[in-house]
């Protein structure tokens, strides 16, 4: 499925089934995508991520949004035992599926299809929760916030990873400029699909990030949030306790 109308559906009441098309459209070329516009960036913001539950040792993590299970992937070098991904495309999990095989890593990480908004997993089933480049998906932000507050034990802390505003000169020319008119040239030639690299300017611009995610955290009953920022703002990372 092409998806040239992406843009409109941010806002949309139809965003949720839009974004899974969107996904399962450009999944075989989705790890290629991301090292290829971030210039293999991404790959350190995830590290990072994942670093910052180092002194948790989490035993059991979920990856929301998990795509081809790129960070469920790094979260093995926490040593758990269990990764649990979850995510609205059969297209991405294929393909996560794959890697997963490849690395020897099926009997302790495993890939389901599934809605953040609506987990199939009792209260307090994880140590920790991962999300990288997904929140910004949701349908309904403020009901994902709150199922990843339920299925997170407490004093489980929730990490998550996405696209932020930069807001500096002339960072926030340069990126401007880059995401509007660069990538979704690169995009669309390499997966086929311009609209779904439009769609990425528009919903990272729609989405409250920096301080008015922290907020939407907060709302959703987690505490001693914080904000970091990557890449001269291009990423931000929030950490939350359940």
């Amino acid at each position: 499925m092409r998806t040239e109308n992406y843009p409109s559906i941010v806002e949309s009441d139809g965003k949720k089934a839009a974004v899974q098309n969107m996904f399962d459209a450009i999944a075989r070329r989705y790890d290629l995508l991301n090292r290829v516009l971030s210039a293999g960036i991404d790959q350190r913001w995830r590290r990072r991520a994942v670093s910052l539950l180092e002194a948790e040792h989490p035993e059991r993590i979920l990856d929301i949004a998990t795509g081809t299970a790129d960070l469920a992937i790094q979260a093995m070098s926490l040593k758990p035992q269990r990764v649990v991904g979850v995510d609205i495309s059969e297209e991405m999990l294929a393909v996560g599926r794959e890697k997963i095989a490849r690395l020897g890593l099926s009997d302790v990480v495993e890939l389901h299809a599934g809605d953040a908004e609506n987990l199939q997993f009792e209260p307090d089933s994880f140590d920790a929760i991962l999300v990288a480049f997904g929140v910004r998906n949701f349908g309904d932000l403020g009901k994902g916030l709150a199922e990843m507050k339920r299925v997170l034990r407490p004093g489980g802390v929730a990490v998550v990873l996405e696209f932020s505003q930069p807001t500096a000169f002339p960072v926030k020319q340069v990126y401007g400029w880059y995401s509007k008119h660069i990538l979704p040239r690169i995009g669309g030639a390499i997966s086929g699909d311009a609209g779904a690299y439009r769609y990425l300017p528009d919903s990272v611009a729609a989405f409250p990030d920096g301080d008015r995610f922290l907020a939407k955290m907060r709302d959703a009953g987690f505490s001693g949030e914080r904000a970091e920022r990557l890449t001269f703002g291009i990423a931000s990372l929030y950490v939350a306790r359940a």
